[in-house]
Parts: C-alpha cells; sequence; structure tokens
C-alpha cells in the first residue's frame, strides 16, 4: 500500500485494514477475517467513524465491571490482537487480568502465531512510559500479564468441536470476560455460564451484541483506548445498566445518518 497522507479523511481506517492484510499473510488471520471486518467498517460508516455518546457509556460500564470482578479475562482472537492488542495488553497490566487466545476458527499454528504477536506487543509496550495518570512499576505489572491459550484445559458447556475449548486460568475460571468481536453462540453459552459477557461489536443487531450484559457498539482500537483511560483513572462503579436501551441509542444514531 502506497503512503497515506495524513490529510486522508480515512486514513486510520485505511492503515487498519492494511493491518489486517499484512497479518493474514503471515497467516494469524482466518480466511473469512476481512470478511467479518468489512462487515464491521459498513456499521461503522453509519457511526460517523467515531465513538457515539452511548458508545462511551458503554466504554465506562464495561470499565467499572471488569475491576470489580473477582475473576476477569480478555479474550481475544485475530483481528482484536492486531487492531487492539497493545491497548488490551495496557488494560491487562492495569486490570490485573490474563489475556487469553481464543478462536472460532481454531488451528494450533493461528493460536502460537498470535501469542507470539502478543508477547512482542507485550515488550513493546512494558519498554514504554506507563498511562498518563498511572502509578506504579509499569514494566511489571505489565509483565505479570499472562498470555493463554497454548494449552487449554477446560471447555466451555454448550459448545462443541476446537472452539468449545478453552483454559482454567483464563476463561474457563472468570466471572467476567472481555470478548471484543465474539460469535453470537458462545457469547450465548457463556451468559448460560452465569459469566458476565462484554462484548464490542459494531453490529447492534448481531445475537452477540443482543445477547451480552454489557455491548459496545463502536470499532474495537477506538473502544480499546477509551477503555484503557478508563480503568486508568478507576472511577466507575457498576450501575443497573440497560443494554437494550443502549443498542436502541445505537440504531438511532445509524439511522440519523441517512435523515
Amino acid at each position: 500500500m502506497g503512503e497515506i497522507p495524513d490529510s486522508h479523511p480515512r486514513k486510520a481506517s485505511l492503515m487498519a485494514r492494511q493491518s489486517l492484510v499484512d497479518a493474514a499473510s503471515e497467516g494469524l488471520l482466518a480466511e473469512s477475517a476481512m470478511i467479518a471486518h468489512g462487515r464491521g467498517e459498513a456499521f461503522d460508516y453509519l457511526l460517523g467513524e467515531k465513538t457515539s455518546d452511548s458508545a462511551k457509556l458503554a466504554i465506562r460500564e464495561m470499565a467499572a465491571r471488569l475491576m470489580a470482578a473477582d475473576n476477569p479475562v480478555i479474550s481475544v482472537n485475530g483481528n482484536t490482537v492486531v487492531l487492539a492488542g497493545r491497548d488490551l495488553i495496557r488494560v491487562a497490566a492495569i486490570v490485573g487480568c490474563p489475556i487469553e487466545v481464543n478462536l472460532y476458527y481454531r488451528t494450533p499454528e493461528r493460536v502460537s502465531g498470535l501469542l507470539a504477536r502478543l508477547e512482542q506487543q507485550a515488550e513493546e509496550v512494558a519498554s514504554e512510559s506507563p498511562p498518563d495518570g498511572w502509578q506504579g512499576d509499569w514494566k511489571d505489572a505489565v509483565s505479570s500479564v499472562a498470555l493463554l491459550g497454548s494449552n487449554p484445559d477446560d471447555t466451555i458447556s454448550g459448545l462443541e468441536g476446537p472452539r468449545s475449548v478453552c483454559c482454567s486460568e483464563g476463561i474457563g475460571g472468570a466471572d467476567a470476560v472481555l470478548v471484543p468481536l465474539e460469535d453470537g453462540d458462545r457469547c450465548e453459552a457463556l451468559v448460560n455460564l452465569g459469566k458476565q459477557v462484554l462484548v464490542v461489536d459494531l453490529n447492534p443487531l448481531s445475537r452477540t451484541a443482543m445477547t451480552a450484559n454489557v455491548t459496545v457498539v463502536d470499532e474495537v482500537a477506538r473502544a480499546a483506548s477509551i477503555l484503557l483511560s478508563e480503568v486508568v483513572t478507576g472511577e466507575a462503579k457498576p450501575t443497573d445498566w440497560d443494554n437494550t436501551a443502549a443498542l436502541n441509542d445505537a440504531l438511532a444514531v445509524m439511522a440519523s445518518a441517512s435523515a
């Protein structure tokens, strides 16, 4: 891809797309990854490619529930690692939770490749200054983030096949699971197990969005950046969240795009 000028109104989106193309060429993504991303981009156009006020409230609720949980975990797939891996490592370092690679189209090669990418990202994040406002030993906090997925020893009840496996130290034992870009079956199964499921999904009508406890209707990299700011401040407290109302707000924003 040629150089994109800073003045291009969609530079961030085009750069994200290219990063997925590059990751796919390295064998990190499923064949359907670009299709899923393109579908999400279509919804993002309707959001004006910016985070809505209702999404910001949902991100705050997500942060509150992550921090209040006894055993939170961040579950990631290939697209999430590529687009938002660094910020989610920062979030995990502050919350004190593991990150688990858990894939719909699971292969040992993809899992190991994504874990290697996360390890590289973690090294880079650990060498940086801590997020503004955070106090503590940043390098130690980042190095304490367990990266799981290579040796699953548990299963998600209600699912079958390779996508049912998980780690007991991650999803298996978690009471709150942040799962950006999740599939509907797995989201429903996790909710049925009594776990709080916190998702990022650009489609407010997807089964994932409508099944989760908290749904952020936003692009995953933007959402992760704002989530980081929320966990740094640590001010948010869980509320009696109305997820249906939040989804309706997102639909109203999208409907207004054609007004």
